[in-house]
């Protein structure tokens, strides 16, 4: 690990002006601290703002905001979450393990980095989101966890192809959920849709966010619930737990009788960012809740995918995936 320097401050404000070049914000450090062992992440400064006061969660039926600094494990039973956004609860506790929970926050789940073989390990000189121009090992290499949807990888000279996956648990749910991050900036406040706060890998498979190096995340916030009766989060992994997804599905429904008024649906582990998919949740829409209804979105969802040598199998389990979740959802919520 390469020497750094630490800071402490007790503001937002203060925070945002502590963060010089090549500095770093510390939250609860599950995800940093690891990639500063292993050499990815190399900050000059730690700029430590557990105690700005941003680790508070209001929620009810009409709508939730959610502190940056909230742990998981607190964010996940909330009572307010629980009874109005049993699918965030879900999905957080499908995350990690009880410790990992208990320090990780909902900012830095937000900003969690790809846990790609070749990106993690700098034995690698191959992957270009950690040196751009780079290449891509995984494209060749063992690529069981990687993307099927949305990657980079028109040519395989191309010097931006980019097949890594976004980690998250969480950020699936608060896709089908259609949440917005609060930041704060030198430049003041804005409000970010969290489907356009990652990014596909594009031309910058580098940069795995819209927020500037210069902006601190404030909040999460939800809109009114929808799909407090009928949801669920569906994980597909190697072992049951301490696992990241292969496949993950979050899946909300608003049922009119036997058919679906709206949907929300999201699924983790098949491409650079959360993928949710408005032509699967249109495909719902009107349609009474049966298999058939459920193939068809899934046909949707999955549309265009692209498996490798190691991860094509991912492209059917994810279709039945989703077919489960949703027949899960439209008969209820989980069990806590």
């Amino acid at each position: 690990m390469n020497p750094f320097a630490y800071s402490r401050v007790d503001a937002p404000d203060a925070a945002i002006h502590a963060l010089l070049q090549n500095a770093k914000f510390l939250g609860g450090g599950t995800n940093l601290v690891d990639l500063m062992k292993y050499g990815v992440e190399r900050p000059s400064t730690l700029v430590d703002i557990n105690h700005i006061g941003l680790d508070k969660v209001q929620a009810d039926a009409n709508g939730a905001t959610i502190g940056a600094l909230v742990r998981n494990s607190d964010l996940a039973n909330d009572p307010g979450i629980v009874a109005n956004y049993p699918l965030l609860s879900h999905a957080l506790l499908s995350g990690a393990s009880a410790q990992l929970r208990n320090r990780a926050t909902t900012g830095g789940n937000l900003m969690q980095r790809t846990r790609c073989y070749y990106f993690m390990d700098t034995a690698f000189p191959a992957c270009n989101k950690r040196k751009p121009g780079s290449g891509c090992a995984a494209l060749k290499g063992f690529n069981r966890i990687h993307a099927i949807l949305g990657q980079s990888d028109e040519g395989s000279t191309s010097p931006h192809t980019c097949i890594a996956t976004n980690p998250s648990d969480m950020n699936v749910a608060l896709y089908a959920l259609d949440a917005k991050v609060e930041v704060h900036g030198p430049k003041g406040k804005r409000t970010i849709p969290v489907r356009d706060f990652h990014r596909l890998p594009g031309d910058h498979p580098e940069q795995d966010t819209l927020l500037r190096p210069d902006e601190l995340i404030l909040s999460v916030t939800l809109p009114a619930a929808k799909f407090a009766k009928n949801s669920w989060y569906l994980k597909a992994r190697d072992r049951q737990s301490y696992a990241f997804a292969l496949v993950s599905v979050a899946a909300g429904l608003e049922m009119d009788g036997d058919r679906i008024k709206t949907a929300g649906l999201a699924l983790g582990g098949v491409a650079h960012k959360p993928w949710r998919s408005a032509e699967a949740e249109h495909a719902l829409e009107g349609k009474p809740a049966t298999e058939e209804t459920f193939e068809k979105a899934a046909d949707a969802a999955l549309a265009g995918a692209k498996g490798y040598e190691h991860n094509a199998f991912k492209v059917e389990l994810a279709k039945q995936c989703v077919v489960r979740a949703l027949m899960q959802a439209s008969k209820g919520v989980q069990a806590s």
